[in-house]
């Protein structure tokens, strides 16, 4: 299955995202921490060029707290100055703040010396689609002034928002890209919840999340759902997951789709606990 989605106001998005970037001290590149290279926008460092960033590691809560550090330090080592947040519970703003001063310091500095007055800081935040931008805006204004919503897509224009004195920031639609090089990226995206699952094919999701587990987690996959072991192929590990929860009609075909939904619903949600999708050594 190809996975792809990349919406009309995404290009749109991009257009104006270009046009305003002359305003901009600082980009807050947003990425979801359970998968931190594959939810970048390949197409960000030719669209912010040489803005200063900074990374945030976004849903830290729902990650694998080991593997989280790990990818800190891979972002750091390659100089990129990193912040773990969670904007649901609103932890890592004050870092936040804190490395937006740390790289426009020299800017300001400039200012100063030219005798122009220090402004507030003007952020840029980007990102895909469904990683937690607006929720993180309305905690640093401490208002609901984005909207927010558990699936992709919902913020299809930009605004500004005033976060006291400190700090300006730009709110952007989150934006895929028009093709993804490698399928692996799209199935882990569409297992984060990153791409709507109505134009998706769960079944295969469904399955490639599976075979994940097995691989990576699979004590946890045992105890979710009670499987006396893991030593079977992926579709008739589906097919046993499909049948302990019910999923399986008088005729004694399994639902797949059903299936797959429930296992994606109770991934996200945490019913089989933090998890992350990928990890520094799988780039090596």
């Amino acid at each position: 299955m190809t996975i792809q989605w990349f919406p009309g106001h995404m290009a749109k998005a991009r257009r104006q995202i270009t046009e305003k970037l002359k305003l901009i001290d600082v980009v807050f590149e947003l990425v979801d921490a359970r998968l931190p290279l594959s939810s970048r926008n390949p197409m960000l460092d030719e669209i912010v060029k040489q803005k200063p960033r900074v990374l945030l590691l976004n849903k830290v809560d729902l990650a694998d707290p080991q593997i989280t550090n790990e990818w800190e330090k891979y972002f750091q080592e390659k100089g990129i100055t990193t912040v773990k947040v969670n904007s649901q519970a609103g932890v890592g703003l004050h870092q936040l703040v804190k490395a937006a001063k740390l790289v426009t310091e020299e800017k300001f500095n400039k200012q100063r010396e030219k005798g122009i007055n220090p402004r507030a800081i003007r952020a840029l935040i980007l990102g895909i689609p469904n990683v937690g931008k607006s929720t993180l805006i309305n905690r640093l204004a401490k208002k609901n002034l984005a909207k927010t919503g558990d699936k992709p897509g919902v913020t299809k224009a930009q605004q500004w928002v005033k976060v006291g004195k400190e700090l300006e920031l730009l709110d952007t639609p989150g934006i895929l890209w028009p093709k993804f090089e490698d399928q692996e990226v799209g199935y882990r995206l569409a297992v984060s919840g990153a791409i709507k699952d109505a134009i998706l094919t769960l079944q295969d999701i469904g399955f490639w999340a599976v075979k994940f587990l097995m691989a990576n987690y699979p004590n946890k996959l045992i105890e979710r759902y009670n499987l006396e072991s893991l030593d079977k192929e992926p579709l008739e590990l589906f097919s046993e997951i499909g049948t302990k929860r019910g999923f399986k009609g008088k005729d004694g075909w399994i639902n797949y789709d059903l299936t797959a939904e429930m296992l994606l619903r109770e991934l996200r949600t945490l019913k089989l606990g933090p998890f992350s999708l990928e990890r520094p050594s799988d780039f090596q």
